[in-house]
């Protein structure tokens, strides 16, 4: 597996997950009392989150991006569904090599 496909899957279920997390396990914690959805979701996506971190560090070794495409790749992270739209741009790099 190449190393933009391994990004566009981390990305991907980071993404979910921190929608899951915001959408799902959050109301569930303050609505309903149940602590444990959030301890659970936000371990997992902290685990994918540390892993897309470092998808993103090794597309910017091996594709050498720059400080605004590095930058934007954070932020896909951190903007709810922006990851969607991230997901565009890695495809079109995968394709051009």
């Amino acid at each position: 597996m190449n190393h933009l496909k391994a990004l566009r899957s981390v990305s991907f279920l980071e993404g979910m997950s921190y929608i899951i997390l915001l959408l799902i396990a959050m109301p569930l914690k303050y609505g309903l009392g149940y602590d444990i959805a959030v301890s659970i979701v936000g371990a997992a996506h902290g685990f994918l989150f540390v892993l897309y971190c470092v998808a993103c560090l090794v597309a910017l070794i091996k594709d050498r991006w720059g400080i605004k495409r590095t930058f934007i790749a954070f932020l896909s992270a951190v903007v709810p569904f922006y990851f969607i739209a991230h997901d565009h741009q890695i495809r079109k790099d995968e394709e051009a090599l």
